[in-house]
């Protein structure tokens, strides 16, 4: 009979060094994790109270108060609504985008045998090393050509696939047994019907991680929607941020204010999957 894990030497769960030692381990990741939501409990303090400055860390509201959330929607100047609605059909496509794309070719990668596979799959492993800067005036002049500057598919197009994606889930299809999608053609499936009905829902964990990264990358985009928007009727959460910090640098409040409904959805995305990315991080990208 297999013994528990705390029969073995080590695990004895009623000496001083035992309960030294995990009293420590708690201590040191209960300050650590406070540490980390200070700046988030900070933001909400300051977005809650009334006339705060830059010179006040209070981390309970002096005079509770929900007029810099009343003044975001209200001023008119401050386009939120269109604001928000941009960012979300912005992260929502390329993240929908990226899961169809990187999927169907990290499949083709780790499942499909044709000619030039391994050296394709390299390109795109090489293209990672390519700093974005390089290529960030030869995509805005492609944009140009096509006049699409200032709009949504000028937004959404350069960043609609990821070589990272691709190498994710190509690794996690490689380490799911080609067995299973050999049965499937036997039984009638197609290769992209193998790919759909077989593999795919296999493939949660990974996409679940690839869905949060994409998401909030895409959520959290400063420099190219920067660049492509210029008219503030196009701008994301990010940029308008900026240019409320520019416009409005001593209402700390009103920053506090956007930057907590800037941060409120991706918070929510990740809890949301959490568990599919926990699993994602485990099993994805460990065998190729």
């Amino acid at each position: 009979m297999a013994r528990s894990d705390y029969e073995y030497p080590g695990y004895d769960r009623s000496g001083v060094r035992y309960w030294s030692k995990t009293t420590l381990l708690y201590v040191l990741v209960t300050a650590g994790a406070l540490w980390m939501t200070l700046p988030f409990w900070w933001t909400l303090t300051t977005s809650l109270s009334a006339e705060p400055t830059a010179a006040t860390v209070s981390f309970v509201p002096a005079a509770f108060t929900l007029e810099n959330f009343v003044t975001l929607w209200e001023r008119p100047d401050i386009l939120l609504v269109r604001w928000f609605l941009n960012t979300v059909i912005f992260a929502v496509a390329v993240t929908a985008f990226n899961l169809t794309f990187d999927s169907l070719a990290g499949y083709a990668l780790a499942k499909v045998d044709f000619w030039g596979r391994e050296k394709l799959f390299l390109g795109f492993i090489s293209t990672m090393m390519i700093p974005g800067m390089v290529t960030l005036i030869p995509v805005y002049l492609i944009l140009v050509e096509l006049g699409w500057v200032n709009t949504y598919q000028g937004l959404i197009a350069p960043l609609a696939a990821q070589p990272l994606g691709i190498f994710l889930l190509r690794q996690h299809f490689k380490s799911l047994p080609s067995a299973l999608g050999d049965a499937a053609k036997i039984d009638g499936c197609n290769e992209f019907q193998t790919f759909y009905k077989i593999y795919l829902p296999l493939a949660k964990p990974a996409l679940a991680t690839l869905g949060i990264f994409t998401f909030m990358g895409a959520w959290n985009n400063f420099q190219w929607p920067l660049i492509i928007a210029n008219d503030s009727e196009m701008y994301t959460l990010p940029i308008a941020l900026f240019a409320v910090r520019n416009q409005y640098f001593a209402e700390w409040g009103l920053m506090m204010a956007a930057a907590l409904i800037i941060v409120a959805p991706v918070i929510v995305a990740f809890l949301a999957a959490q568990n599919y990315f926990i699993r994602g991080m485990s099993l994805s990208g460990m065998k190729g």
